[in-house]
């Protein structure tokens, strides 16, 4: 009987290790994403400034991977946040650039109920800006 109970323990354990490996297979990494979605046609692929549309702009977009060395080593996180939201004045200038906050908010009104929209949007800004502190050149 104790032989029974070492088996389903060491098959619930090994289900469980598998479970876990095609978990971590799947990982989404919703930053990246939505930086493929929103910014890499303008900053490009690797956010050099490199983007397809790089020629369609006024002017030259921002290298994103110097932004931390910009700031004296330390990523900006707030003001890359406030840039993005549109909160940011004078973050792109004259503001070439979409205010993705407003275009975050708008998405999340027809998808989220009203009460959880801030949230929705902020997760979404946060998971951004984690994205471009990853880009940073080290």
């Amino acid at each position: 009987m104790k032989m029974n109970a070492w088996a389903a323990v060491l098959l619930w354990v090994s289900g469980s290790l598998m479970v876990m490996g095609a978990s971590a297979q799947t990982r989404v990494d919703f930053g990246k994403r939505q930086y493929d979605a929103n910014c890499a046609v303008c900053h490009g692929p690797t956010g050099k400034g490199d983007g397809i549309y790089v020629d369609l702009l006024k002017r030259p977009t921002s290298d994103l991977t110097t932004m931390a060395r910009r700031n004296g080593g330390v990523f900006p996180v707030a003001w890359a946040f406030e840039v993005i939201d549109g909160t940011a004045g004078s973050g792109h200038g004259t503001r070439d650039m979409p205010i993705w906050g407003d275009e975050f908010r708008v998405q999340a009104e027809a998808a989220v109920e009203a009460n959880y929209s801030a949230f929705y949007v902020r997760g979404r800004i946060l998971a951004l800006v984690e994205y471009l502190n990853r880009l940073q050149a080290r």
